[in-house]
């Protein structure tokens, strides 16, 4: 090995023996901020969806497949309905999941445990009847009977419609599981139309269930709440003797109830060529939010808003392109992470970098802004203590140097003794190993030496 490249591999070593407390110091500040900030999301987080070709269903598997893109797995959760997830999200069995505004009390606890990634979509209130039923249960009654209902519509053909909550009574309706929160929010319409739902016929039928006995006349109506994209709804909407309910009052709903808001199916919305339905129809709808506990990682969350944003920002049957999801019509806390990504586009560093890089960078940067800040100051000591430790090899043969000098100024007698001390000190000093730059500070000590020996020379003599 040559010797300059021995003096470089020994700098290098004083190098980083010296940096080495500083680099641990850094390391383990750098351990103790991603312990703490915990910037990795869990590969694997389970989301409450709905029952079977429900809207939530089929949203589900959407947020699934976007999410399985950057190497999360959505575990989809089938429940009832919206009441059934709040439940699930208030025992921390789920860490999302969807649920529709109104579809239960709220309690004192949930703002404290859970947050709202945003409004994703509405749901219209969906009742469907069947037209021989409005036929047969409206038309009835003795001519010039008075009654304080609202009189029961005609449509263009001549048949008999349902246009108010208060001509159900008698009727055989279904309003769904109690998981599906639409019982809930069916008595509080009927509360609000003065109607005693013990004066109707209800059954708590699943939706498909229901549907069929509908179909099957066993039911004259079915209410359920569900986005337009429900196979249901795009079914019941195109079969024919199966009407849907006109909510003429839907502003007056919207008035009194915070949740709900009053949407429009416009004519020819489902078939332009087969005009259906036949003419605008007024509907009520909850927004359907989409709810996280608080425990959920943030990053997750994150990831949820950006596939919300691109599975909900179309244009559709009651919104227009961008309008959703948005952070109206919530009834708790919005989430930090929504309300960034909602307002926001993608993060620049996800825009070109794997999403766990970039989230790493994102979550760390201001730590690791702090840590920087911290370190620079420190780090004005390497230089200092690189060159202490290179000069201590040196500088500690100076006491003995110093000794031997003081030895003959005190009159030692034992010149050669001293001869032999300064002999050995010398062979040392000549094994010495230095950077170069510091080559100088060597050579002075052989110097040093070779002075402290004349001295001696000089005692020696007079001695003689």
């Amino acid at each position: 090995m040559s010797k300059n490249i021995r003096y470089t591999l020994l700098s290098l070593r004083d190098l980083l023996v010296s940096v080495g407390p500083f680099l641990l110091l850094a390391v383990g500040l750098l351990a103790l901020a991603y312990w703490w900030l915990d910037p990795n999301p869990p590969k694997r987080v389970t989301l409450a969806t709905g029952p079977a070709q429900s809207a939530y269903d089929e949203f589900g598997k959407r947020y699934a497949k976007i999410l399985a893109e950057d190497g999360i797995e959505v575990v989809l959760l089938p429940s009832q309905g919206s009441a059934h997830n709040l439940h699930l999200l208030r025992k921390g069995e789920v860490d999302l999941g969807f649920v529709q505004g109104g579809t239960s009390e709220e309690r004192p606890e949930d703002e404290e445990n859970l947050e709202s990634l945003g409004s994703l979509f509405v749901e219209p209130v969906w009742l469907f009847y069947r037209e021989d039923a409005a036929r047969k249960l409206l038309d009835a009654g003795p001519p010039g009977t008075p009654s304080t209902k609202p009189q029961a519509g005609k449509a263009s053909d001549g048949q008999t419609t349902l246009n108010s909550l208060t001509q159900l009574e008698g009727w055989r309706v279904n309003t769904g599981t109690p998981g599906s929160g639409i019982p809930n929010l069916m008595n509080k319409l009927l509360a609000s139309n003065k109607v005693d739902p013990s004066t109707l016929k209800i059954s708590a039928l699943e939706q498909t269930p229901a549907t069929m006995a509908l179909l099957a006349g066993e039911l004259d109506a079915i209410v359920f709440a569900s986005a337009p994209e429900s196979l249901m709804v795009q079914m019941l909407l195109q079969t024919p003797g199966i009407a849907l309910m006109d909510f003429p009052q839907s502003e007056a709903y919207s008035r009194r109830f915070s949740f709900l808001t009053p949407v429009v199916l416009p004519r020819g919305m489902v078939d332009l060529a087969a005009n259906i339905p036949p003419h605008d129809v007024r509907l009520v709808a909850p927004t359907t939010a989409l709810i996280s506990h608080k425990g959920t990682h943030p990053a997750v969350l994150q990831l949820f808003v950006q596939a919300g944003n691109r599975i909900h920002g179309s244009a559709g049957w009651f919104k227009r392109a961008r309008e959703y999801p948005n952070l109206a019509n919530n009834e708790l806390p919005i989430s930090a992470e929504a309300e960034r990504g909602i307002k926001n586009d993608k993060p620049f560093l996800q825009r070109y970098l794997p999403f766990w890089v970039a989230n790493l960078v994102e979550r760390m940067w201001l730590v690791m802004g702090i840590i920087i800040a911290i370190m620079l100051p420190l780090s004005r000591i390497v230089p200092p203590l690189y060159a202490f430790r290179v000069r201590s090899r040196i500088f500690r043969w100076y006491g003995q140097l110093r000794d031997i000098e003081q030895r003959i100024d005190n009159g030692d007698t034992d010149h050669q003794a001293l001869f032999q001390e300064l002999r050995n000190l010398e062979i040392r000093a000549e094994k010495i190993s230095v950077p170069l730059s510091y080559t100088d500070e060597l050579y002075a000590l052989r110097s040093n030496i070779h002075l402290v020996r004349k001295k001696l020379q000089r005692a020696d003599a007079t001695t003689e």
